[in-house]
């Protein structure tokens, strides 16, 4: 019976053993199967991505407005303004991005109903005030970093023309890239034709222009030298594009890795906080969207960043001195143990003598 107890004992202690190596040994070895794009040799990292101010430098003036997008020109020294566009009912490309139920309300002081822009000419569009809600509703708690002469401007801005934005694009040498948006019960199909012959009649190189709207791609590309950006690889691949605009949740790092291995120029967007900008820049993309261009504008370098050699090395030495210490914590424990179990066999035995009995 005390054989059988005994087996049964070892077997416990035994299989406690094996489950105590197994998860020591996962814990051990996990952290070397963790990926990073940021796990990086220095000469392996590609150049910082550019930056696309979208609707401009939102944090530091009204969306879509000049004075967010000079801006982020003077301030971030973005590569492109990112903004979107709609055609008033004279045919005049503005910029605004709300075109549904929001049209016009967010963002400006308007009073009457209107769900889209061909409904008002842009005259009419020019006398709304596109800047005092900026001030007053604070959207990214920024308006605290404006000066009360930068608060005023901005109290000031009116909508836009795509004309003036590529005025300013002129100015800056900086590419634009655009939606065009016409809600389907507005729509009109003169709206890529009248847009271009804006762009074009603008002066402005074409090759500054990244033309994103898949709406009568044919045209556009046959008549101008507009660079194509693309919204999913399918079309892009179709269509033998090299520009790629993707939300940056959609791709992997190691399908970011694999278009700029293919030539593919990859732009993500919306990028705001300075981890994520890290990993892509790690990763290798070549151009992110942001809100917040006078942040990642500063960085000189990614947060963080490891040579992969440096990061075993670190691991296996951490490693190794984890297993040391088990084992010396083994070591004690089973020292203490069977110095305890002699005292005990001691104890008992003078116990059971009697006591006229000697110790010899």
């Amino acid at each position: 019976m005390g054989y059988r107890k005994t087996a049964k004992q070892l077997g416990s202690k035994f299989l406690i053993a094996v489950v105590f190596l197994v998860v020591s040994a996962f814990i051990l070895l996990c952290p070397l199967l963790i990926h990073s794009p940021c796990l990086i040799d220095v000469e392996d990292l590609k150049a910082k991505p550019d930056l696309f101010g979208h609707r401009g430098a939102p944090m530091l003036a009204p969306e879509n407005t000049l004075m967010s997008f000079n801006r982020s020109a003077t301030e971030c020294n973005v590569k492109a303004f990112e903004t979107d566009v709609q055609l008033s009912k004279d045919r005049i490309p503005f910029l605004m991005h709300d075109h549904k139920s929001e049209f016009l309300k967010r963002t400006t002081n308007i009073t009457k109903n209107v769900s889209c822009g061909n409904q008002l000419t842009f005259d009419e569009l020019k006398t709304l005030n596109a800047g005092e809600w900026f001030v007053e509703k604070d959207p990214f708690y920024t308006v605290h970093l404006l000066t009360e002469n930068q608060k005023n401007d901005a109290k000031m801005q009116a909508i836009p023309s795509l004309q003036e934005l590529l005025e300013l694009a002129k100015q800056h040498n900086t590419k634009v890239i655009f939606d065009l948006y016409h809600p389907e019960h507005c729509d009109d199909n003169k709206d890529t034709v009248d847009t271009v012959t804006t762009i074009l009649r603008s002066g402005i190189d074409q090759k500054l222009i990244y033309w994103l709207p898949p709406k009568n791609r044919d045209y556009v590309k046959n008549a101008t030298d507009f660079i194509q950006i693309y919204g999913n690889e399918s079309e892009m691949f179709q269509e033998n594009g090299s520009h790629l605009n993707v939300k940056y949740s959609q791709l992997t790092i190691d399908k970011i890795r694999k278009l700029q291995e293919d030539n593919i120029k990859v732009n993500l967007y919306v990028v705001n906080e300075r981890w994520l900008f890290s990993l892509l820049w790690c990763a290798g993309a070549s151009s992110v969207t942001t809100n917040s261009c006078q942040v990642l504008n500063k960085m000189r370098n990614p947060d963080w960043t490891m040579a992969p050699s440096v990061y075993r090395m670190i691991w296996i030495l951490v490693d190794v001195g984890s297993i040391l210490t088990m084992i010396g914590l083994f070591v004690y424990q089973w020292k203490t143990n069977d110095s305890r179990h002699r005292e005990g066999r001691t104890n008992v035995l003078l116990w059971t003598m009697p006591d006229n009995a000697s110790v010899v």
